[in-house]
């Protein structure tokens, strides 16, 4: 990061990565035959791996991104309008998430079907940019090293208890809160632990922020990440052994049965170093602009996959039954044609905003000459239909 520019491209680069990571896993993942599903076949391994990745990466980067922008400009607390800004685009992502999950035929019938409760990304990121400012704005008025303590050490937390909490039921709450904790009832994401990896970007992205100024920035992240990787990646479980070993702590036997969240964290740290060593490289235009364009690309990949509102996506009909010569490049297409669709709608976002706001004005209006229009006309009903009632009650009283 330079004077020149306080824009770090390798992020951009990174959240580009990930949202196309992200098509082509779930495009895979619903659609190929399980017959093809072979963890010995090192083709469909390495790419079941690398597809664990693309969640970690997502979560993190959007983390960081946002934490990033927030503690740049000078105003603190609730004076930051980042803050603002930050809790109308969480509720906004909320807001989408369960939009992408109605069913306009259930609304017909006057049914919300079950689905539509289920918790995704979308929902995850909206409730971990709301929890991070929370965090921003509880911390802004004590010392400048409490806001990233908290934040690693809600990482922490979420990661070295997850094996404890993962079998929780929250039954104690209703369904629409409890999808948000667990995946009992069918939530693809839930807040915990993901907000974990939110955290972890959002306490890289201060680091990143406080030695901006520093001539070896580039170098010494670089070190730091790829350090961090190789410990967490193949050194973290015997680590997690050997402290369960000297304290008895059942939490971390319990960890070892299965060390993914650590592990994924190893495998995002390697790859804030590989992005950031090829940094000169993600100046690209199309890049940049498909990395801030990630939301567009969900929705429209979401609508075409998965059918929102009508039902009627690729998911339906060839639900599990490609083989990988379709699939493959099929993959390909439906990475190409949502990354279009998304850079053309941002094209001509401004024209379609301004147009619905003239619909909804044209509307607003119609309606208010409509209920001007109607008065007299209800009037002399409501007229009329005394007149009827008192010749009524005359007659039954005759």
């Amino acid at each position: 990061m330079t004077a020149k520019s306080n824009r770090l491209f390798f992020i951009d680069a990174m959240r580009a990565w990930a949202i196309l990571m992200m098509l082509q896993g779930h495009f895979i993942d619903g659609l190929l035959d399980p017959v093809y599903r072979d963890p010995d076949n090192p083709v469909y391994s390495i790419w079941l791996y690398f597809r664990g990745i693309t969640a970690p990466v997502f979560f993190t980067v959007s983390g960081f991104i946002f934490t990033y922008l927030l503690i740049r400009v000078p105003q603190s607390g609730m004076e930051n309008p980042r803050v603002a800004k930050g809790i109308r685009r969480g509720l906004q992502l909320l807001a989408i998430g369960y939009l992408l999950r109605l069913n306009l035929g259930g609304l017909f019938k006057g049914q919300i079907y079950n689905a539509f409760y289920l918790v995704d990304v979308l929902h995850c990121i909206g409730m971990s940019i709301l929890g991070l400012i929370g965090i921003y704005v509880f911390t802004s008025k004590r010392k400048k090293w409490m806001f990233p303590l908290v934040l690693i050490s809600f990482t922490l937390i979420l990661f070295l208890f997850e094996r404890v909490y993962k079998d929780w039921s929250f039954a104690f709450l209703p369904d629409f809160l409890a999808n948000y904790f667990t995946k009992a009832n069918g939530s693809v994401f839930t807040i915990i632990p993901w907000f974990g990896y939110a955290t972890l970007g959002a306490f890289i992205s201060v680091l990143f922020t406080r030695y901006k100024d520093f001539k070896y920035l580039y170098p010494s992240a670089i070190a730091l990440s790829l350090g961090m990787g190789y410990l967490l990646i193949y050194q973290s479980t015997d680590v997690f052994a050997l402290l369960y070993d000297w304290t008895g702590f059942e939490f971390l036997k319990l960890i070892l049965s299965n060390n993914y969240l650590f592990i994924r964290l190893g495998n995002v740290f390697v790859v804030f170093a590989v992005f950031m060593v090829l940094r000169q490289l993600m100046t690209n235009k199309t890049v940049l602009k498909i990395g801030a364009s990630t939301l567009s690309i969900y929705v429209i990949h979401f609508i075409i996959l998965y059918g929102s509102f009508t039902g009627l996506g690729l998911y339906r009909f060839f639900n599990r039954s490609l083989s990988p010569e379709i699939i493959i490049p099929g993959a390909i297409l439906f990475m190409i044609a949502c990354s279009y669709f998304a850079l053309q709608y941002n094209k001509y976002e401004t024209l379609i905003e301004s147009q619905v706001v003239l619909g909804a004005r044209f509307a607003r209006i119609q309606l208010l000459e409509l209920r001007e229009a109607s008065i007299p006309v209800f009037r002399e009903l409501y007229v009329r239909f005394r007149l009827f009632l008192r010749r009524l009650l005359r007659i039954v009283r005759s």
